[in-house]
């Protein structure tokens, strides 16, 4: 079987889609199987070093760039074959929601996840009107369709009529660096970012759908009544919409307290979330939920919303809260402070749950439904 991974969302993003993209990527390559597997990129991308020089892997590009082959392929819709670039395919994976032209192959699909639909709001209008109208094509277009939990599997279900059949779940995974950190590296993080002994700590991109401006409200309460001298730091690069997060710092007085890092490296990500006395997510929907599931590897005590897919990911090992009652986040955020043995429980707890999500098993379900459609 000759398959075709859109590999774009993996050497272009840093996070998000593109490290859902990479790990299972290269968790696939080192699987013991018979598939050919070309890997589509962009123009002028060189082979990365996650992909190792064998017969069985092609490395391919495309002879323009990802913003033309959009414009191309889902703007214009220009009837030209991805297998024009590959050679012959027996089945082409598109693991970033949208497919192009296949040429009468077979195709796959990743839904990560529905937010567009679910919460319109809190994304850019563009980029809504852009998947309502994209999506449903690639989803009626493909004849395998994966999803990253059960929760965004029953949201394909509910919104598009999909066949039970013909969703995969291909849970997300925790990489084997994400672990707690030996003190030497966690006192290097501390030095190169500034951070102090105790903190609680969010890594998100800047957008409304993480909530950062509930958790920044839920932080000023908790500020107001307790002594407590833990500042609040968030890392994650800007998306949209997010200059209300720093408006809101500026509104409630805690330019001193907050702490923005901006993007943090892959290779500081382990001993930054281990020196994290709290992680905290609370986010209003996620089709998976990596930061969370990562810091629990690391043993750091997580706090996150009891919403979309998060209990399913996160399991009992996590304190969950509503994400819109401020009130109730203040609360877990200060007992969980106060109480040490918590937390030790919870990070105990957490680090066995991260154990059930791992890269190989990801690709272990990647192939198998491979393998279905295969059959089929």
């Amino acid at each position: 079987m000759r398959i075709g991974i859109d590999c774009t969302a993996a050497v272009e993003q840093a996070a998000g889609i593109g490290r859902f993209t990479r790990e299972l990527a290269s968790a696939m390559l080192r699987q013991p199987h018979q598939q050919e597997l070309v890997l589509l990129a962009p123009r002028g991308a060189p082979r990365p070093d996650w992909v190792p020089p064998e017969a069985r892997i092609m490395w391919c590009t495309l002879p323009f760039s990802s913003r033309l082959a959009s414009i191309l392929w889902q703007r214009l819709r220009l009837p030209v074959s991805v297998q024009r670039f590959t050679g012959p395919l027996d089945l082409y994976h598109a693991p970033d929601y949208l497919l192009p032209p296949l040429g009468g192959c077979p195709g796959a699909v990743t839904i990560h996840d529905l937010s567009f639909l679910r919460h319109p709001e809190l994304a850019e209008p563009r980029l809504v009107r852009y998947l309502e109208q994209r999506v449903p094509a690639a989803i009626a277009g493909a004849n395998l369709i994966m999803a990253d939990s059960e929760h965004t599997r029953q949201d394909i279900i509910k919104y598009f009529k999909v066949p039970n059949e013909q969703i995969a779940v291909v849970h997300g995974g925790v990489s084997d660096r994400f672990q707690p950190a030996p003190a030497a590296a966690t006192a290097a993080v501390r030095a190169r970012y500034g951070l102090p002994e105790r903190m609680l700590l969010m890594v998100s991109r800047l957008e409304p759908r993480k909530n950062i401006v509930g958790l920044l409200n839920a932080y000023r309460i908790f500020r107001d009544r307790s002594k407590m001298d833990v500042p609040l730091v968030i890392a994650g690069s800007k998306g949209w919409r997010y200059q209300p997060i720093f408006d809101t710092v500026a509104q409630l007085n805690l330019t001193s307290w907050v702490h923005f890092l901006g993007h943090v490296p892959d290779e500081d990500l382990p001993a930054l979330l281990t020196s994290a006395t709290i992680f905290v997510y609370p986010s209003f929907y996620e089709g998976f939920g990596l930061p969370p599931l990562e810091a629990m590897a690391c043993g750091v005590p997580v706090i996150a919303s009891n919403t979309a897919s998060l209990p399913e990911v996160l399991g009992n090992a996590a304190m969950t809260v509503t994400p819109t009652d401020t009130e109730g986040l203040a609360n877990a955020i200060e007992l969980l402070l106060n109480e040490e043995a918590l937390r030790v429980d919870l990070g105990a707890r957490g680090k066995a749950q991260a154990m059930r999500f791992t890269w190989e098993a990801a690709a272990e379900q990647q192939l198998t439904a491979y393998q279905r459609l295969d059959r089929s």
